[in-house]
């Protein structure tokens, strides 16, 4: 039998949707934003040569570039004022998660409240800024590095470009960071996921247009192109229905009795997600095996002969890439996974309000079966990561399809949507609930 929230859930419909003004008000906030975001995107940063700039980027763009470009949604390429776009502040984010890891001190300034979330997203700011700098200026320096067939890149080098580029683009990306908690609070979704998926879906049509100019040109067959749309099709499919599994733990609670009365007794359930990294992994992964191309890029082709070397042994599509690749993603799965879920407090947690799991003995024995339920399903998260991710590096490096159609992208796109999606249902589930509180107000006036 369907509870009372699915059965509400059942009758949401447009006509629930027009009269929820609010919800309304904050999707409308949402498109605002974002349409602000992506006119920052085509503010170019002065001193800047747009046609060299675009003939490096065309001869270097699959490295890393190429991937921090998708996730920017064609501002580096454009090398505009939102160049480095949020990723300062989600490698911020990370390193301050992974921080309160293992630090005690910001362990236990985590569990202060919204006090020490607070001191928390401050450390995080502090961390964006001492971030971005530091890629603002390897940028500039790099810029000015850019050869192309017509000459420099950089119309005037020198420190003074250095420092206009340094101060513009941290003032960029903070700007996006300040943005991104603005859609959070006064918007729909999250704001920092939902500026990165803007971005990737403003490149879509162009993306889908350069495949098809391949085509054209006769470099990818019309059935090739087609079977590649099918299995994108298919493999979108395969995200949602990973990024929705998960194991039930049964949890029960103990009866007790008050006076002639006899409260608790009963069960729920403490739900572990298949993938619990979420888009980490293959993140991580592509940067730290990206950097050496990206290194011998920005320097023209030239550098000390090991890095070359380990530039050649890690282009896409080689079996040395592959692999390595494979085991990054598995590394990271692991490793955040341990980091975002904590089967001992978990357990903890339990035992102070009485609840235990069928056959285990709460405290230790709860910890140790619920980390071992969790190392199971990493396992099989990761080996599904390493699928949706590796299918299209092979399609990337062997028929030159755009990163738009790469396997991080997708997980970006179809995670945000269903989270998106998620928030706004529960937003029609909230007005629904209102509008029941207030008629059964007047009908007991009545």
């Amino acid at each position: 039998m369907a509870s009372a929230a699915e059965q509400l859930a059942a009758n949401i419909n447009f006509g629930a949707f027009s009269k929820a003004t609010e919800l309304k008000k904050r999707i409308w906030f949402t498109l605002a934003a974002l349409i602000v975001y992506r006119l920052g995107t085509y503010i170019p940063l002065p001193g800047i040569d747009p046609t060299i700039l675009s003939d490096v980027f065309k001869q270097q763009g699959g490295g890393i570039l190429g991937m921090f470009d998708m996730l920017a949604g064609g501002a580096l390429s454009r090398m505009t004022i939102f160049a480095l776009n949020i990723m300062p502040y989600i490698s911020a984010s990370i390193i301050v998660q992974l921080l309160t890891a293992v630090s005690p001190q910001m362990e236990a300034m985590k569990k202060e409240g919204e006090a020490g979330r607070k001191k928390l997203n401050q450390y995080t700011r502090f961390g964006t800024v001492a971030l971005a700098t530091v890629q603002a200026y390897g940028l500039a320096v790099g810029l000015e590095a850019m050869r192309g067939s017509s000459g420099a890149a950089v119309i005037d080098p020198g420190l003074f470009f250095r420092v206009a580029t340094v101060i513009t683009l941290v003032g960029g990306t903070m700007f996006l960071m300040w943005l991104g908690e603005q859609i959070t609070a006064r918007g729909i979704g999250n704001g920092i996921s939902l500026i990165i998926f803007a971005g990737i879906v403003a490149e879509l049509p162009r993306a889908l247009v350069n495949t098809l100019e391949l085509g054209r040109q006769g470099a990818l067959s019309t059935l090739f192109i087609i079977l590649m749309l099918v299995m994108s099709v298919g493999v979108v499919f395969f995200i949602v229905f990973m990024e929705r599994a998960q194991r039930r733990l049964l949890v029960q609670y103990p009866k007790r009795q008050v006076g002639n009365r006899v409260f608790g007794g009963e069960a729920s359930h403490l739900p572990l997600k298949m993938n619990t990294a979420g888009v980490i992994p293959p993140i991580f992964a592509s940067s730290l095996l990206l950097l050496p191309l990206t290194a011998v890029g920005f320097a023209g082709g030239e550098g000390p002969e090991w890095l070359q070397a380990v530039s050649r042994y890690l282009a896409h599509g080689t079996p040395l890439y592959m692999l390595l690749y494979a085991s990054l993603i598995v590394f990271f799965c692991f490793f955040y996974t341990a980091i975002v879920f904590n089967p001992a407090e978990t357990a903890e947690n339990l035992r102070k309000y009485g609840g235990f799991i069928p056959g285990i003995r709460p405290g230790k024995n709860t910890a140790d079966h619920i980390d071992y339920v969790l190392s199971r399903l990493t396992v099989i998260g990761s080996a599904y990561l390493v699928a949706v991710c590796l299918l299209p590096e092979i399609l990337i490096s062997q028929h030159s399809v755009p990163f738009y159609f790469g396997g991080t992208s997708l997980l970006i796109v179809v995670t945000v949507t269903m989270d998106t999606v998620a928030q706004i249902h529960s937003h029609l589930l909230a007005h629904q609930y209102e509008g029941l509180i207030k008629k059964s107000k007047l009908r007991g006036r009545k």
